[in-house]
């Protein structure tokens, strides 16, 4: 009886000093963790921390509403670009000619006194010198809005400024493929061809 209360005892005693044994150890670990740690942070710092690295919803709608207003604003600016040079192009359409059409106005009034003159005067020469002046005027006219004649050259033919009406026999060989004669002057306004030469091309 006595025998078994020792080693109960003894038992009791191994299990208390292994218990103890457990609790340093367990210790020792807690200690150690935290030494690995940064002084100063605790665990609700490192979860804010977190947080704060973290892009916010409010962030996003600020950005959006930025890039949205923006777009509008380069729409509506482009939308009113838009209009702008449509209604420009209408009115260089409309009004092209109004420029050339004044400065040919007092022609049109030298014409008419011109046939007013003619219908009272049977001075021929008279006559002629008048029609001139009013030709000289018009042709004058027409060079300072750009108005330019087809310079024929040395008569060599050029598709790019002559259309050839006809062919007849050249009057000489070096009259061949050249033109021969001109039916109507070409003309040019700013180097661009608005009325070919109609010409006639020896063969």
């Amino acid at each position: 009886m006595i025998g078994k209360y020792f080693d109960f005892k003894e038992r009791l005693k191994k299990r208390i000093m292994s218990k103890k044994e457990q609790e340093t150890i367990q210790a020792e670990k807690i200690e150690e963790t935290n030494q690995n740690q940064p002084e100063n942070v605790t665990e609700e710092e490192n979860t804010d921390s977190g947080k704060k690295d973290e892009p916010k919803k409010e962030d996003f709608e600020a950005k959006f509403r930025e890039v949205n207003d923006k777009y509008l604003r380069l729409y509506s600016e482009f939308d009113n670009y838009r209009r702008r040079t449509a209604k420009e192009k209408i009115d260089l359409i409309t009004n092209g000619s109004e420029s050339m059409l004044k400065a040919l106005i007092p022609v049109l009034d030298d014409f008419e006194r011109a046939i007013t003159n003619n219908e009272k005067s049977d001075d021929l020469q008279a006559i002629k010198e008048g029609v001139n002046l009013v030709f000289n005027k018009y042709k004058k006219t027409l060079t300072e809005k750009g108005l330019k004649e087809m310079d024929m050259g040395d008569f060599s033919f050029n598709v790019d400024l002559h259309e050839a009406i006809t062919k007849i026999p050249a009057p000489s060989e070096d009259m061949k493929g050249k033109i021969v004669d001109v039916v109507e002057k070409g003309y040019l306004i700013n180097d661009k061809v608005i009325r070919y030469a109609k010409v006639v091309v020896g063969e």
